[in-house]
């Protein structure tokens, strides 16, 4: 390739570009449709807080393949099983050993997930539920009687 002709083909495919470039956006307004971006209610939190925690619960009893079937020692059948087989000299009792501590720093991701999750909704909640209450209490009159938003608006602009 000659390098004029290297040249019209990099003009090419810029041109192309500038061409075909476009921004992807959305109407104007809170979420291009003219609705809340984001709108959660209380019931909301509180069934995704509840949902972790019976998940963290059923996964907690479910996926413990280390303990399952403990011995005296506390080794589950799993871990048994691997040192049975290490005991007879096949490498898969150190393999089987490997994936029953994979396995069980994975559950326990999953589980520091699901707690995390549940804790922080019902603390979202009960925090927002708070900041409510001293928003009630600042905007009130001296006689106890509610600011109008004509003065509520002054805080805004």
């Amino acid at each position: 390739m000659a390098w004029d002709e290297w040249d019209s083909a990099k003009a090419d495919v810029t041109a192309q570009r500038q061409a075909t470039m476009r921004l992807d956006q959305l109407p104007g307004g809170p979420g291009g449709s003219g609705q809340a971006d984001l709108v959660v209610y209380q019931d909301d939190l509180g069934a995704v807080g509840h949902e972790a925690f019976i998940l963290h619960s059923r996964l907690q009893q479910g996926a413990d393949i280390a303990g399952a079937g403990a011995d005296k020692e506390g080794a589950g059948s799993t871990m048994q099983a691997a040192a049975a087989l290490k005991r007879s000299g096949f490498a898969l009792g150190d393999e089987l050993q490997t994936t029953v501590s994979v396995w069980t720093s994975q559950v326990k991701s999953v589980l520091q997930a699901c707690a995390h999750i549940s804790n922080h909704l019902d603390y979202s909640k009960k925090a927002h539920a708070a900041d409510d209450a001293a928003i009630a209490a600042s905007l009130r009159n001296r006689d106890g009687s509610a600011v109008p938003v004509s003065r509520i608006a002054e805080y805004f602009t």
